[in-house]
């Protein structure tokens, strides 16, 4: 799919509010796969800058909404 360590970002044209990212994408690092989300925002200072999250696509979340990797062994 991508080249390793590269991420790559597009316009959210399905975005309805604000909580909703700005940008989406995926990339890889290290040899695993991620989507990727990005916010634009302004600092306190008035300086535009970019707020991005990552989430391990072959992840699952434990009910604490933490991921847990689905190669790992799990309690259940």
């Amino acid at each position: 799919m991508n080249k390793d360590n590269t991420l790559v970002l597009f316009k959210n044209d399905k975005k309805e509010t604000d909580k909703h990212p700005d940008l989406r994408g995926q990339g890889q690092v290290n040899g695993k796969e991620y989507w990727l989300s990005a916010w634009k925002n302004v600092s306190q200072e008035g300086k535009g800058y970019i707020k991005i999250s990552l989430e391990l696509k072959d992840s699952i979340k434990n009910p604490d909404g933490k991921q847990i990797d689905k190669d790992l062994d799990l309690p259940f």
